[in-house]
């Protein structure tokens, strides 16, 4: 059973690294077929790119996900929806409370703002 997991790993790893790979050539011909004819920059190497890959993984996709702190998906948030709705009134406002405590103010229920009447009937005066 501990040799199946050993070649999982190595085959996830394997195809882990010629996934970067691959990406990397494709940002690093892209890059190299486009962007020197149409905005005049220099063409990249591998290693360029590999860093251009990274960087906008970085910037634009997070290191986030379901494994590592991702919040479920629909099924959770189904879930969640389903026990709100079976709580009792009562329930519902020891469990706003709690999370009142928990998060402070921030994520308490806003109400809408008052219109102001005062600065209306100046404004008509």
């Amino acid at each position: 059973m501990k040799k199946l997991w050993i070649k999982k790993g190595v085959m996830m790893f394997t195809f882990f690294i010629v996934a970067v790979v691959v990406f990397s050539f494709v940002v690093m011909g892209l890059w190299n077929a486009i962007l020197p004819e149409v905005i005049g920059v220099q063409s990249i190497s591998f290693l360029q790119a590999l860093g251009i890959l990274l960087l906008s993984k970085i910037l634009f996709g997070g290191f986030h996900g379901k494994r590592f702190g991702g919040n479920g998906g629909p099924r959770w948030n189904q879930g969640m929806k389903e026990k709100w709705n079976a709580m009792t009134p009562e329930e519902r406002e020891k469990f706003k409370s709690e999370w009142k405590n928990r998060c402070g103010s921030r994520f308490s229920m806003r109400q809408a703002p008052q219109a102001n009447t005062a600065g209306n009937t100046e404004a008509q005066a």
